[in-house]
C-alpha cells in the first residue's frame, strides 16, 4: 500500500518523465495574487505565466501545493473533523502547461498516470466534460473510457473563470466509482451528493478570454492547468473512504491519542480528527511567516490554533498539547516539505506560547457559557452581548464560540456580536482622540476601521502583490492620483518595513496597471502601513493590484548595519559593563548609531576591543534565529529591550552568535538575545565587515557610537589606505615610519614657531635691547606706554605686557594688534598702581573705541578684541582718557 509520501513522489516523477519541471511548493501567502487569504489551488503561483505576464524557462511544470482553505470564501473551518475530506490544510498535485500541451495529451497523461502508475481499475473511472466541448468527450472514448461513463455537464462546475474577466474555459474532471453498496449517483444526477462517485482530478482547459461586455475570444496562449487533492487520492489507493484514515493522519491522529492518553478511535476520534489537521495547517502557516494575532491572516491562524487547543482540552488535556505534536508532523512531511525543519523551533514555541495562554483562561470562558446558557430557554440563541464578552475577554474567535454550541444545538445571536465590536471601536476611537495626539492623524485610524490593518510580508519577501486600498492627499482620501502628485499609500498587504525601533522606513516601486509610484518613505499608524509615494508615470487607482518591490540593494544594507546594532550592544556591554543600555539607535543603509548609557568616553583601547569582539561574531556566520514569546518570557531567558521598541502580548526574540563560534558553544549559550521587529541578515557573515568610527556624547550620561558595515566600511577601510599612501609619499617614508615621520615635523614646527614668536616679541620691544623702542609717556602722573602693533598674534600680548610692566617699574601699558583681519587688545599695570588704574577700564574703554564690545579679566592684566584695528590711535586716547580721569 503507497504512503501519502510515495503518491507524491510517483506524481511528480510521473510527470518530470513527460518533460515537466518539479517546481517546489509556493509559500502559503501568496506573493502574486493579493485577493487571496491563502494558496488554495496549485494555479496561484503560476498565475502571470497563465496570463503571459510573466515568462519562465519552462513551459511545463508540475507541483505539490500545500493550501489552506480557512479564510474567506474558501473557509472549510466549521466542517473539518466531522466529514470525510474537508481540511483546512491540504496538498494540491497538479501539472501545468503555459501554452506549451493542451488537450491531447493532458487527457492521455492523466489516464496513463492513474491506470498504469497508480493502479486504479480503468472500470471504475468517469469523466465529465463541459456540454459543448466534444473535442474533450472524443479523447475520453479514444483512452477506452466507454460513452456512458462521460456525462456532459451544462453547468458552472465544469466551466472554470479566473475572475469575472480574463482566462477562462470548460474543464474535465475525473471521478471514481466506489460501487453500488455506497448510496449516490453519479455528477449532474439528483443523488450526486452521496459518497458512491467521488472526484479525485479536476483539470481545466484555459482556452478563452472573458470580456466585461459578455464576449469571449480564443486565447492566444491556451494551457493546461489541472488539480487533483493528494488527500483524497491517498485514501483511494490505500483503500479507504476517509482521507482521516491515510497513513499521514493515522500517524498524526495516533500521536495526538498518545499525548493525551486516549483512545484514537474511541468516542474522541473526532477531536483527535481537528488537532491532527489543525496542527498542520497551523505549522506550515507559522512557517511561512504567519504568526498569531488579531488582525488578517494572523486572526485565522489564531482562530485554528485555538480550535484544536478547544478540541485537546475536551480530550481532558490539563497541558499543552500541540507543540508536542509538532515532531510527528516533521517526521512525516519534512522530507519533501524541509521548511518545517527549519522553523521547527520556532513552531514549537509558538504553539506552546498561545495554548498555554489560552488554557489560563478557557476554562474559565466555557463557564461563562455554561452560565449564560443556564439564563436561556433551550431554543434560545446565544446574545452577541455574551459572545462578544467572550471574545474581548478570554479570547475566544466567534467561530470558536459557534463550534461550542454546536455540540450542544445552539446558535449565536451574530448580530448582536457585530453590533458589540462596533461600540467597542467607537469607544477605543473617543479615548484616543481625547488622548492629545495630532489631528491629522485620525484619517488612519478611520481606515484602519474601513481595512483593517495591514499585512506585513517583508520578513521572508522583498516582493508581493497588493490591492491599493486607499490614496490619501493631504490628509483626506481621494480616488486617484496622476503623475507628479505626492501622496500616501494604503494597501492590504506590504513587503515595505514601516520606520520602527531606529530602523529607517523600506524605500522601493509600487507598479499598477495604470500607473507607478515611486516610495519615498514608509511609517505606520495604528496598524496602517502608510506608504509615501511620488506618482512617476500615470495614475495609480484605488482600488487597482498592484505589484511592490521594495529597493534590494538599500534594505540589505539596512538589515546589515541593524544585525550588527545587536552585536554592538553585547560587545560594548561586555566591554564596559552591565550598566550599558540602549537610549537610541538609527540603522540607515549608508551608516548605524548607537546611543547607549556610559559617563565617559571610550579610550582607543575599547574602541578597538568592541570593533574586533563584533568581527570576531560576523566572522563565526552563525544563523539569526527568531522566535516568539511573551515579553516576560524573553527577559527571563535574558533578552535585551531595544529602545523605541513598543512591545504587546507577544515578541519577536532575534537571537545570535555563539560563544565558541562553533554554532552550539561549549555551554549552548547564545552571544546576543533582544527583543525586536526589524528586518535582520539570516546569517551573521552577511554584515560582512563592522568598521567603528568613534563615539562622542550624545547627552547627559549617554554616549553615541558610530559605525558602517559591508561595502560602506570596506570603503572607508580603502579611503583611509589611499590617504596614508599620500602622505607617505609626499612626507618620502614608508607608512610603517609616518607616525616618527610627523612627530618629527611637529617638533620641528613647534621650535620654529617658539623661534618666531620670540622674534616678534623682541621685535615689539624694540630690536631686543630696549633702545629704539617707543617711550612711555606720563599721563596724570602715571607712565604710560602704548603701542600698535601688526602680524603678533592676540595670545602673545600677555608676555609682551608683562616684559614692558617689568622695564617700566611703574606705569601703565596698552597694546593693540591686527592679526589675520581682527584686532585685539591687551592693557596691564603695575601692581603699585592697580588701585588707581585698573587694567578693565583700559581694555573696555580701548576696544569700545574700535566698534567692539567687552572685554574682561584682572586689574593686572585684561585684555579684548574688536573687528578691526583701524581706530588704534583713538583707542590709545580713550585709555588715556581713564587714566587722565
Amino acid at each position: 500500500m503507497p504512503s501519502l509520501n510515495d503518491i507524491r513522489s510517483t506524481f511528480l516523477s510521473y510527470f518530470e518523465k513527460q518533460g515537466h519541471t518539479v517546481v517546489p511548493s509556493s509559500p502559503l501567502v501568496p506573493r502574486n495574487d493579493p485577493t487571496l487569504m491563502f494558496a488554495n489551488s496549485g494555479m496561484v503561483q503560476f498565475k502571470n505565466l497563465f496570463t503571459g505576464v510573466e515568462t519562465r524557462d519552462y513551459t511545463r511544470a508540475t507541483t505539490s501545493q500545500k493550501c489552506v482553505r480557512a479564510g474567506g470564501k474558501h473557509n472549510d473551518l466549521d466542517n473539518v473533523g466531522y466529514t470525510a475530506r474537508h481540511h483546512t490544510f491540504f496538498e494540491m498535485l497538479g501539472n501545468f502547461s503555459f501554452g506549451d500541451y493542451f488537450k491531447t495529451e493532458a487527457i492521455p497523461f492523466a489516464h496513463e498516470l492513474i491506470t498504469r502508475e497508480f493502479g486504479i481499475d480503468h472500470k471504475r473511472l468517469l469523466a465529465t466534460v463541459y456540454h459543448t466541448d466534444d473535442e474533450a468527450f472524443e479523447l475520453w472514448k479514444k483512452v477506452g473510457i466507454p460513452e456512458d461513463r462521460i456525462i456532459r455537464i451544462a453547468t458552472s462546475d465544469n466551466f472554470w473563470q479566473m475572475g469575472p474577466t480574463g482566462p477562462c474555459g470548460p474543464c474535465t474532471e475525473i471521478f471514481y466509482d466506489h460501487g453500488d453498496h455506497i448510496w449516490g449517483g453519479p455528477p449532474g444526477s439528483p443523488e450526486e451528493d452521496g459518497d458512491r462517485f467521488i472526484e479525485i482530478w479536476n483539470i481545466v482547459f484555459m482556452q478563452n478570454e472573458q470580456f466585461e461586455d459578455g464576449t469571449m475570444r480564443e486565447l492566444d496562449m491556451q494551457s493546461i492547468d489541472t488539480g487533483m487533492g493528494l488527500e483524497r487520492i491517498g485514501a483511494l489507493l490505500q483503500g479507504k473512504h476517509d482521507n482521516y484514515d491515510t497513513d499521514l493522519m493515522r500517524a498524526l491522529i495516533c500521536a495526538s491519542a498518545e499525548t493525551t492518553s486516549t483512545e484514537a478511535d474511541g468516542p474522541g476520534n473526532v477531536h483527535h480528527r481537528v488537532i491532527a489537521d489543525h496542527l498542520r495547517s497551523t505549522s506550515f502557516l507559522i512557517a511561512d511567516g504567519v504568526m498569531p494575532s488579531n488582525d488578517g491572516r494572523g486572526y485565522v491562524l489564531r482562530r485554528i490554533m485555538r480550535r484544536a487547543m478547544r478540541h485537546a482540552h475536551l480530550l481532558g488535556a490539563k497541558d499543552p498539547v500541540m507543540f508536542r505534536l509538532v515532531p510527528a508532523l516533521v517526521r512525516e512531511m519534512g522530507a519533501a516539505y524541509p521548511e518545517l525543519h527549519r522553523a521547527q523551533p520556532l513552531i514549537e514555541e509558538t504553539l506552546k506560547l498561545e495554548e498555554t495562554r489560552f488554557q489560563q483562561t478557557l476554562d474559565r470562558g466555557l463557564k461563562l457559557l455554561d452560565d449564560e446558557l443556564g439564563k436561556l430557554d433551550e431554543a434560545e440563541a446565544l446574545p452577541g452581548q455574551a459572545a462578544f464578552k467572550l471574545y474581548d475577554t478570554y479570547g475566544f474567535p466567534l467561530d470558536l464560540t459557534q463550534d461550542a454550541l454546536r455540540e450542544k444545538g445552539r446558535s449565536v445571536d451574530t448580530d448582536g456580536f457585530d453590533a458589540a465590536m462596533a461600540e467597542q471601536k467607537a469607544k477605543a476611537r473617543a479615548a484616543w482622540s481625547g488622548s492629545g495626539e495630532a489631528a491629522d492623524a485620525a484619517i488612519w485610524f478611520d481606515l484602519a476601521d474601513q481595512h483593517g490593518t495591514t499585512d506585513f510580508l517583508g520578513y521572508d519577501t522583498e516582493t508581493a502583490e497588493g490591492v491599493v486600498l486607499d490614496i490619501v492627499k493631504e490628509g483626506a482620501a481621494t480616488a486617484s492620483a496622476a503623475k507628479g502628485e505626492t501622496v500616501q499609500l494604503v494597501l492590504n498587504q506590504t513587503p515595505f518595513y514601516a520606520e520602527a525601533g531606529g530602523q529607517v522606513g523600506d524605500t522601493g516601486e509600487v507598479v499598477t496597471e495604470g500607473g507607478t509610484a515611486r516610495i519615498t518613505d514608509t511609517r505606520q499608524v495604528a496598524g496602517v502601513v502608510i506608504h509615501f509615494a511620488e506618482v512617476t508615470e500615470g495614475e495609480i487607482a484605488r482600488g487597482a493590484a498592484a505589484k511592490l518591490e521594495v529597493d534590494h540593494a538599500r534594505r540589505t544594507k539596512i538589515r546589515a548595519n541593524h544585525s550588527a546594532t545587536h552585536l554592538l550592544n553585547e560587545a560594548l556591554r561586555r566591554t564596559l559593563g552591565d550598566h550599558v543600555a540602549q537610549r537610541g539607535s538609527l540603522n540607515a543603509p549608508d551608516r548605524l548609531r548607537f546611543d547607549f548609557s556610559h559617563a565617559k568616553g571610550l579610550t582607543e583601547t575599547e574602541i578597538a576591543g568592541v570593533e574586533r569582539e563584533v568581527n570576531d561574531y560576523i566572522r563565526q556566520n552563525t544563523a539569526v534565529e527568531t522566535r516568539i514569546m511573551t515579553p516576560d518570557d524573553a527577559r527571563a531567558m535574558g533578552a535585551q529591550a531595544l529602545f523605541g521598541e513598543k512591545y504587546g502580548e507577544e515578541v519577536r526574540v532575534v537571537s545570535m552568535g555563539r560563544q565558541d563560534g562553533s554554532g552550539k558553544g561549549t555551554d549552548g549559550a547564545t552571544y546576543s538575545i533582544e527583543l525586536c521587529g526589524g528586518t535582520h541578515v539570516g546569517r551573521t557573515g552577511e554584515i560582512g565587515l563592522f568598521v567603528a568610527l568613534g563615539d562622542s556624547a550624545s547627552s547627559s550620561g549617554v554616549r553615541r557610537f558610530e559605525a558602517l558595515t559591508g561595502q560602506a566600511a570596506l570603503d572607508y577601510l580603502r579611503g583611509q589606505d589611499r590617504l596614508v599612501s599620500r602622505l607617505s609619499g609626499e612626507l618620502k617614508t614608508s607608512a610603517g615610519d609616518l607616525p616618527d615621520r610627523l612627530k618629527a615635523l611637529l617638533d620641528e614646527r613647534k621650535a620654529l614657531q617658539n623661534e618666531v614668536a620670540q622674534l616678534k616679541r623682541e621685535i615689539a620691544m624694540g630690536g631686543g635691547d630696549g633702545s629704539g623702542g617707543i617711550e612711555p609717556r606720563e599721563v596724570a602722573g602715571v607712565k604710560f606706554l602704548a603701542q600698535t602693533l601688526t602680524g603678533v598674534s592676540g595670545k602673545d600680548l600677555r608676555p609682551l605686557i608683562d616684559e614692558h610692566k617689568r622695564r617700566l617699574g611703574s606705569g601703565a601699558v596698552l597694546l593693540v594688534t591686527e592679526s589675520d583681519g581682527k584686532a585685539a587688545v591687551a592693557a596691564g599695570v603695575t601692581d603699585d598702581l592697580t588701585g588707581r588704574v585698573s587694567a578693565v577700564d583700559l581694555v573696555k574703554a580701548a576696544v569700545g573705541a574700535l566698534g567692539g564690545k567687552g572685554g574682561g579679566g584682572r586689574p593686572d592684566m585684561a585684555q579684548g578684541g574688536a573687528a578691526s584695528a583701524e581706530k588704534a590711535d583713538e583707542a590709545i586716547k580713550a585709555a588715556e582718557a581713564v587714566i587722565g580721569g
